[in-house]
């Protein structure tokens, strides 16, 4: 007669071949306490960028939010001309040859800064550094995301560097300035990318509140 075999041996020889996962802690990601245009019109006050916030949108392949004013005599001249906003990049590109650099248009926005809202501090800057080059820019986060040694030892020392701004945003939606961002950093000349974001915002400036596109 056939012995039966153990079946709890089996079972656990088995067992002992399969790694049985443990289930770990889940952490619920950081959201943002309010909406970005809420946030960026807090953060544009506190920071005394006084212009018109713009909504969130697409530039450059960053989702920013642009504080500016229209530059009304400018603006006037340019309607004489019938030249309003141009944003076609090829066009623009040409405004800065030699040749064709006394006949450009003059910029018609006046850029008072840059925010980036973001839940990390590194989707913020990422948005935020390529226009620190030209002027003011800063980071908006919501404050359980600067309370690691993540942003003290690596995004503090970068947003120095770049001169960032950063504001924090409780679970209550309330700001607080983390840090100011400072003038001694290299800002550019005016050059294509600087003209064709300034196209944009002008554009974006007599939309007023339509929704706004995006510019590559």
């Amino acid at each position: 007669m056939a012995a039966t075999p153990n079946m709890e041996s089996s079972t656990v020889a088995g067992g002992a071949k399969r790694s049985r996962s443990l289930p770990s802690r889940v952490v619920p990601p950081i959201e943002l306490p309010a909406s970005v245009e809420e946030l960026s019109r807090k953060a544009a006050a506190l920071l005394g960028w006084n212009g018109v916030v713009l909504p969130e949108t697409t530039v450059l392949g960053r989702k920013i939010c642009v504080v500016a004013r229209l530059r009304t005599d400018v603006h006037a001249e340019r309607i004489a001309m019938g030249m309003g906003p141009v944003v076609d990049r090829a066009t623009v590109d040409t405004w800065t040859w030699p040749e064709l650099a006394a006949t450009a248009p003059a910029p018609a926005a006046e850029i008072i800064g840059v925010l980036a809202v973001a839940r990390h501090w590194r989707t913020a800057m990422a948005s935020a550094v390529p226009f620190a080059r030209y002027g003011e820019a800063a980071m908006v986060l919501p404050s359980p995301a600067v309370l690691t040694e993540d942003y003290v030892g690596n995004c503090l020392p970068r947003a120095r560097a770049y001169g960032l701004g950063i504001v924090t945003a409780d679970p209550n939606g309330m700001i607080d300035l983390d840090l100011e961002g400072h003038n001694e950093r290299m800002i550019l000349d005016e050059d294509p990318v600087s003209r064709l974001v300034n196209e944009f915002v002008y554009d974006q400036l007599l939309r007023g509140t339509e929704a706004p596109a995006e510019v590559d």
